[in-house]
């Protein structure tokens, strides 16, 4: 009688115990531990960038309240910020409520002719995440799920924790790895700012390290198939993920999890707000060799009460991108690591003082900000220009295939390899012309 048992049998008889947090709930079998190639995979050459953190501004950030001040066009634009402040170079100001970055200024790019002319959340961050025009055939994978494919799994990534992950909550807007597949679906992490930062899937709420101990011991001892099996194939998968689901757990790997690792000075630079821990998390993933972190920063589709709301989530978001951005320079890791900030469009420039928005701001997908740092991009610079009330591109239009291009490009990932279609269809990793995706051209001002 054949001993082979599928994988499909093994997991009905609940032997994979705590291999689930790899092989169930959203951990990629990938992430267990694999030997790295030594060579280079095909549309992939090495380049300055290693790692991009992406800070996701979900619903869409003021750029006249951040990047793009525009005090002139008066009150009806600017309502009650109207001094922006000069920054650490000469003829670059940004919003009044950014004083840190403003002193980091010499570290970031601020692209202010941003532009794709779509209002709508689930389309516009479609279009910013991927570089394609929604409403085709297919659904293309973001950029996290392309660096993971070509920096990750085809380029024998090592690591433990998946090469791609998103805190504090999936983005929702869209399905992150599109034709790819669920391998390249972003893991998703807890809230650091809590005292126990709770992994989904990899640290349980209320479970303690020794009682996680304890059912992996228990588990053992009711394994009696597994131990009288110890040569099958099958089952030998399921002890690699269990292997490697406890060292997420209790080894050195899940430390990087682990902020009480870090000084409480360092921890109070970042702010002890969700946002402010999980710009330190990121830190920490990249510093681990994690290829692409996405910090998931809601609260910024601000319809109503604009201004109470940006006075509360500005500093927030001013104390822990800069301290990011110095944080990264002091450990030489800013050269190879793209800092990417952007939301799916900007607010409208006018103000919508009318009932019932009482002082808000709607969708601006006419023109808006984003800001790049590190990797291979300059700073200092300023690329493009809105009009003197934010209302339009008044030169240099700079598209989200534009961005996502030049990304690729210092991250070594040629723009025109293939992507694997399901169909077998000839797609490539950026979007041509022919395609009827519209592009401004390379940001060479700014690489």
């Amino acid at each position: 009688m054949s001993t082979t048992i599928s994988r499909r049998e093994v997991m009905r008889h609940s032997l994979f115990g705590a291999a689930g947090l790899l092989l169930a709930d959203g951990w990629p079998v990938g992430s267990v531990p694999v030997r790295a190639s030594n060579e280079t995979p095909r549309g992939v050459t090495t380049n300055k960038a290693k790692a991009v953190i992406q800070i996701w501004m979900w619903g869409g950030p003021s750029h006249l309240d951040t990047f793009d001040p525009k005090p002139a066009a008066g009150y009806d634009y600017c309502g009650p910020l109207d001094k922006p402040i000069p920054t650490n170079v000469d003829g670059i100001i940004i919003g009044e409520l950014l004083p840190l970055l403003a002193k980091q200024a010499d570290k970031y790019s601020i692209i202010r002719s941003m532009t794709h002319g779509i209002n709508g959340h689930e389309t516009a961050s479609y279009m910013i995440q991927t570089g394609r025009p929604p409403g085709g055939r297919d659904v293309y994978p973001s950029v996290g799920a392309v660096v993971s494919l070509f920096k990750g799994y085809n380029a024998g990534y090592a690591g433990l924790i998946p090469p791609y992950i998103v805190l504090t909550q999936p983005q929702g807007r869209f399905s992150e790895a599109g034709f790819l597949g669920a391998r390249y679906k972003p893991a998703t992490g807890g809230d650091p700012a809590q005292a126990r930062f709770a992994v989904e899937g990899v640290v349980a709420q209320g479970i303690t390290d020794e009682r996680q101990k304890d059912r992996r011991e228990l588990l053992h001892k009711l394994d009696t198939l597994g131990q009288a099996e110890k040569s099958n194939e099958s089952l030998k998968v399921f002890d690699q993920a269990e292997e490697g689901a406890y060292e997420l757990i209790l080894g050195d790997a899940g430390k990087v999890f682990d902020l009480t690792q870090e000084k409480n000075e360092l921890r109070d630079s970042y702010g002890r707000t969700t946002f402010g821990q999980s710009c330190l998390v990121a830190r920490r993933l990249v510093e681990r060799g994690v290829l692409y972190v996405t910090i998931n920063y809601n609260g910024w589709d601000t319809h109503k009460q604009h201004f109470p709301t940006m006075r509360r989530k500005l500093p927030e978001m001013d104390k822990g991108m800069a301290t990011l951005l110095q944080d990264l320079a002091d450990r030489g890791l800013l050269d190879s690591t793209i800092v990417w900030w952007s939301g799916e469009f900007g607010r409208t420039p006018k103000v919508q003082w009318e009932a019932p928005w009482n002082g808000g701001r709607g969708h601006y997908g006419q023109v808006f900000s984003a800001v790049v740092a590190g990797g291979g991009f300059k700073g200092g610079r300023v690329v493009g220009a809105s009009d003197e009330k934010g209302e339009e591109v008044k030169e240099r239009p700079v598209y989200p295939c534009d961005l996502i291009a030049g990304m690729y490009e210092l991250l070594g990932i040629d723009g025109n390899a293939k992507l694997p279609h399901p169909q077998g269809l000839d797609v490539r990793v950026t979007p041509t012309a022919a395609e009827g995706v519209t592009m401004g051209g390379r940001l060479k001002e700014i690489m």
